[in-house]
């Protein structure tokens, strides 16, 4: 269809999108939980409905542009979405050890990869899917727009490596411990586990971690900001090390989420508190 004509019908379907989600009790439950853990004791239980509300709606937004975006150009892309802070990637680059990007699921993260790769060689860690032919469509259109993929898996690292030693751009999600294997930091007031890989790759290579997120703005459409590196320097042992930096990573991701919080799409168990019901486990997340 032409894009006009797609993206009409895209959003007038996002409030029904919105409402299944909604209708989704696991969803809505994780949803108040971790809006809970952002916002804290200070909001209403109505308040924090019209949250989740907001929550449900802006994911449904997330996935009607990711089918967008299959069919947007490079210069329809490069309108979309303004970046705050790319000199700190530009800057990072001329030192010729790669860079990592250390992001939390907010906005449509993937238009800002987009975005990126257009200027900058780009390569993402992405998660296995079921069906594999949607896992292969992802991966389809994320060629197309220029970032390569690397799965999630035991290779993962090895092939991270060689990318930074290319001096490209490592965008790694880091903000659920999806593997099982995490360090574990403080992350909105309750110790849990979250990824210590970009922490890993960052002290084993000399690359840089830049704190960014992606943004929903009505302003301008989207907004990326891209922070200023994070101190990731080897000061002894390495897995102390690890959780050190994982730490102060975690600490930007806190502010990144705590400007949009209903723009957070992690709708999986986040902290030990989440898994206290085992009903929390009924579904899966992309």
């Amino acid at each position: 269809m032409p894009v006009s004509v797609a993206t009409a019908i895209a959003r007038g379907s996002r409030p029904l999108l919105a409402a299944v989600y909604r209708g989704r009790d696991d969803m809505t439950t994780m949803a108040r939980r971790h809006l809970r853990h952002v916002y804290g004791d200070g909001l209403t239980s109505a308040e924090l409905d019209e949250r989740v509300r907001a929550l449900m709606a802006s994911y449904a937004r997330y996935y009607m542009e990711l089918c967008l975006l299959a069919s947007m150009s490079p210069e329809r892309i490069d309108k979309s979405i303004v970046f705050d802070g790319v000199d700190h990637v530009h800057e990072a680059r001329d030192k010729g050890n790669g860079v990592i990007i250390a992001m939390p699921h907010t906005g449509n993260w993937d238009l800002a990869g987009a975005w990126l790769a257009q200027r900058v060689p780009c390569t993402a860690v992405v998660e296995r899917l079921e069906p594999p032919e949607l896992y292969e469509w992802f991966n389809r259109v994320r060629h197309r727009l220029r970032v390569d993929t690397v799965p999630l898996g035991p290779g993962a690292g090895p092939a991270l490596m060689r990318a930074l030693r290319a001096n490209r751009i490592v965008g790694l999600l880091c903000d659920r411990d999806i593997g099982g294997t995490g360090v574990e930091v403080e992350f909105f007031g309750e110790r849990t586990k979250l990824p210590g890989g970009p922490a890993t790759l960052a002290l084993r290579s000399g690359a840089p971690i830049l704190p960014s997120a992606a943004y929903f703005d009505e302003a301008v459409g989207h907004r990326g900001v891209i922070g200023p590196p994070v101190c990731a320097e080897r000061t002894g042992r390495l897995r102390e090390d690890v959780v050190r930096v994982t730490q102060q990573v975690t600490r930007e991701l806190e502010k990144l989420i705590g400007k949009a919080p209903t723009q957070w799409h992690n709708f999986q168990p986040t902290w030990p508190s989440d898994v206290a019901r085992p009903e929390n486990y009924g579904y899966t997340q992309r």
